[in-house]
């Protein structure tokens, strides 16, 4: 990889423009705007103005099918809360795994926080966070797709013996079937009983166009053409036996419009979600 994932500077757009609402916004995320380059950023002060704002999201909205947008931003409120809840039961350690542009670790207040990441946009991030809020923030560079992650976070002076949250946002589509299952019993391994992971998958009938789902092909094309492409989903019906024999239990499973469901629609907020991109929750 040169530079930093482009599907990492998107859903930091996204973010960005859902912090810029004035009201029903689903989440702060202050810091998004910085991660982005000069003209995303000019885009996000622009829609400040609720016109501009509504416009900007209708133009994304229509340009891009299969809602990506509303995707990326009801996926964040999910897991923020998510977050929440197993820091209130006890989780001492957050993990980002495949952080990105994510900036959970300034927004929600742990204990001890890990940012990992291929180490190109590691970097680029470390340069878009102010000095003093990077420092608070455990960074371990590695590559899921050739490196160990179990001995790269202990390194970094993660704990096993105490319980941890793990945020695999936006990555497994990326990866191979051997890196997701590497990587999962890896977690399996290393983490202390009651730690929570959550991760994002799409379902594999979008990628083998078995589906029929709207608006995937668009959207699959749209990260092709930007160098990224869908590669790995499972297919939710196999997802608890799956986790099961890599020592996992899952406990949540929903689209992301399921998650619309909950966090647009009682803000009035109609906006186009994926059925094929969803979010899980496993225990271990």
């Amino acid at each position: 990889m040169r530079g930093s994932s482009r599907s990492a500077e998107h859903v930091a757009f996204f973010r960005a423009l859902e912090h810029s609402r004035r009201h029903d916004r689903l989440f702060d995320d202050g810091l998004a705007a910085r991660m982005l380059p000069p003209a995303q950023r000019a885009v996000v002060a622009a829609s400040r103005v609720p016109a501009l704002h509504r416009w900007i999201v209708r133009y994304i909205d229509t340009h891009f099918t299969g809602g990506p947008r509303a995707s990326a931003v009801v996926r964040t409120r999910f897991i923020d809360d998510q977050v929440h809840e197993a820091l209130a039961a006890g989780a001492t350690q957050l993990v980002l795994l495949g952080a990105g542009f994510d900036n959970r670790a300034h927004r929600i207040a742990a204990p001890v926080a890990f940012e990992v990441d291929h180490p190109a946009t590691q970097a680029t991030k470390r340069r878009r966070v102010p000095a003093g809020l990077a420092a608070a923030v455990r960074f371990v560079p590695v590559d899921l797709s050739v490196d160990a992650l179990a001995p790269a976070l202990l390194a970094a002076g993660f704990d096993a013996g105490s319980p941890a949250v793990v945020v695999w946002e936006g990555v497994t589509n990326y990866l191979t079937a051997d890196a997701v299952d590497t990587t999962l019993r890896a977690l399996a391994g290393l983490l202390a009983e009651g730690s929570t992971i959550v991760f994002t998958y799409v379902d594999r009938a979008a990628l083998d166009g078995t589906g029929g789902f709207e608006g995937v092909e668009a959207w699959h094309a749209a990260v092709r053409r930007g160098g990224e492409p869908w590669t790995f989903g499972f297919k939710p019906e196999d997802l608890p036996s799956y986790l099961q024999q890599r020592g996992l239990h899952r406990t949540a499973d929903l689209s992301t419009r399921d998650a619309a469901a909950r966090y647009l629609e009682p803000l009035g907020r109609d906006e186009p979600t994926a059925e094929f991109y969803r979010i899980a929750v496993a225990s271990a």
